[in-house]
């Protein structure tokens, strides 16, 4: 069988386990995950479910320490929709918490631990929680800002110095028995189980819902498309707060019988030999992590691993083949899906660079479409008739997914925040009264029908009459010797239209200015290439490796305001030149012609 058909029936097979494991989720309204995980408990108990550095959980005692927080969520007479807080680092107890919570009707809000000071306050006000449980180690970053929140009930799991009530007797005292039916009343698929926070890269975050039903759809989906089994151990070392780290990566694994192992962070150094001492067959990715390792020095065990299949989204195209090759990953699973949104892509097939199709005998249930966008308004455009555009074939527009009238599937649930919820809503698009999800994110789809990421709206600009894509400028100063990573963005230039390319790159002792200006000449066209560049010893990124480029888009590429190195592309020498202060006036004063 060649290499095609090989992919073609990966493929094939992959969305017909999902679709056959997903099935039967609304044969049962009450057919929650934590009622999925009892009934392995009663079937596989001595399995191993979580294996953590602290400790680890089979089955068995997975359910019994879901049940004991049942049972103290009960005690604290903790209602059907109310909320509880999570401030707790990566962990095996972290998952037992919120099975058990959400068992009894109970909403987790999911806080991202990398927050502190008014951020944080934000997000525990936002979904106004009944009370909040908080790890010993981030106690005191809750206790800095609890006079700040409205929810002053607060519990320590573990010692801490703090004046905070602690769990760990209190759940000492508390049973692990399977709870009676007259003990609790459970909650419907259609109940709010988390709220998991969006990045806020560009903002603060917003608290995404997301149902009991959803938590089963993604279990279950990406449980047929990895084809998780009792003898598979997935590798997790992204944060269990947020969607692809703490709910489809448990739950893929868990939904299948197998084990997840849970790390508290992600480490290009420790990466390998974990995943060979914990015979990991599974991992799960975002981001960068894959650059990350493909620019760590050679680890003796980087091809000696049983990985099977690596899951996830974010892999570039540009290291796609060189991460799969160099580490001998057998299979990549590339998919897009945000945590708010109605509708995912899947790249079963292993196309490098795609982040994913809808198979032709799908779309009926799956509607997606990219709509024409005017970069100008920020919007869709919009006919003489009022209505959208859909896109030709590798036109670049915004994805959009079909919100339906009635059913579970394609629902857009929405967030905490009932205005942040309408704004991604677009109404009348296509004909009048529909409604459709609004992603937010620029595609193009190609003939074979797989689509492929290009920006962020907002994140494309334009510079001398023409669009630049920040993703497509990336891409391309990716084959640079020495680059390490970077982010490009559009800068505002005094006396010019539009925003000039800027791009802040982390290089190591093999980056040559000049070879790299040959490299965007022959790359880029004139107009996409970088005016400015920004050396960085590091990139600030979020817990799930998206950079965090909105300050150096603020302080821009005045060196009055960066102690970095900077240099310009000076158009009077063909050249990068150091960026000093003269020279910056020159340009702020259109001396220069650009």
């Amino acid at each position: 069988m060649s290499g095609t058909e090989a992919d073609s029936k990966f493929a094939r097979d992959a969305w017909i386990r999902a679709l056959e494991r997903s099935a039967r989720i609304e044969a049962d309204p009450h057919g929650t995950l934590p009622v999925l995980i009892d009934r392995t408990a009663r079937e596989r108990g001595s399995l191993p479910a979580l294996i953590g550095r602290e400790g680890s959980l089979n089955y068995e005692q997975l359910a019994a320490r879901a049940n004991q927080y049942a049972r103290w969520g009960l005690s604290q007479g903790v209602k059907h929709g109310e909320t509880v807080a999570l401030f707790m680092p990566n962990g095996v107890e972290y998952v037992a918490m919120w099975l058990g919570l959400t068992r009894i009707g109970a909403t987790v809000a999911l806080i991202n631990t990398q927050l502190s000071g008014d951020a944080l306050a934000h997000c525990v006000d936002l979904a106004a929680p009944r009370m909040i449980l908080v790890g010993a180690e981030l106690a005191p970053v809750l206790a800095a800002v609890r006079g700040r929140t409205t929810c002053a009930n607060c519990w320590v799991l573990g010692s801490s110095g703090e004046d905070l009530i602690q769990l760990d007797p209190v759940l000492a005292q508390l049973p692990g028995e399977p709870l009676r039916a007259g003990e609790y009343s459970a909650p419907t698929l259609d109940a709010t189980a988390l709220y998991i926070y969006t990045s806020g890269t560009t903002g603060l975050p917003k608290a995404a819902k997301v149902t009991h039903y959803r938590i089963m759809r993604w279990s279950l989906w990406f449980a047929g498309l990895l084809d998780t089994r009792p003898g598979d151990r997935l590798y997790d070392c992204l944060p269990l707060y947020h969607s692809v780290g703490g709910v489809v990566a448990v739950g893929a694994a868990l939904a299948g019988g197998g084990a997840v192992v849970i790390r508290p962070r992600f480490s290009a150094s420790d990466f390998w030999r974990d995943v060979c001492e914990e015979r990991c067959t599974l991992f799960q990715y975002i981001g960068e992590l894959c650059r990350y390792l493909l620019n760590a020095p050679p680890h003796p065990l980087e091809t000696a691993h049983s990985l099977r299949l690596a899951c996830g989204n974010g892999l570039r195209a540009e290291v796609w083949d060189k991460f799969r090759i160099r580490f001998r990953i057998p299979r990549i699973l590339e998919y897009y899906a945000s945590t708010e949104g109605n509708f995912s892509l899947y790249n079963c097939e292993g196309r490098p660079g795609s982040i994913g199709r809808i198979p032709s005998y799908l779309a009926h249930r799956l509607p997606v479409t990219l709509a024409r966008f005017d970069l100008e308004t920020g919007e869709p455009m919009r006919n003489h008739a009022g209505f959208c555009e859909r896109c030709e074939v590798d036109e670049v527009g915004e994805a959009l997914g079909l919100i339906p009238d009635e059913g579970r599937a394609g629902r857009f649930e929405g967030y905490a925040d009932a205005e942040a919820t309408s704004r991604k809503v677009l109404r009348n698009v296509f004909k009048a009264g529909d409604a459709w999800y609004r992603t937010g994110d620029l595609m193009r789809r190609d003939a074979d029908g797989f689509f492929y990421f290009v920006d962020r709206v907002g994140e494309t600009f334009r510079w001398k009459g023409e669009n630049v894509s920040t993703a497509e400028v990336l891409s391309a100063l990716s084959a640079a010797g020495g680059m390490r990573e970077g982010v490009v963005f559009g800068v505002k230039v005094p006396n010019t239209e539009g925003r000039a390319g800027m791009a802040a790159l982390v290089v190591d002792r093999g980056f040559d200015l000049a070879a790299f200006h040959s490299l965007v000449a022959a790359r880029l066209p004139a107009y996409a290439r970088p005016l400015f560049l920004r050396l960085l010893p590091a990139l600030e990124s979020t817990a799930t490796f998206k950079p965090r480029k909105q300050e150096l888009q603020n302080t821009g590429f005045d060196p009055a305001q960066i102690a970095d190195p900077l240099y310009f592309d000076d158009p009077r020498t063909g050249a990068y030149v150091p960026l000093d202060a003269p020279l910056y006036a020159e340009i702020a004063a259109g001396r220069i012609r650009l």
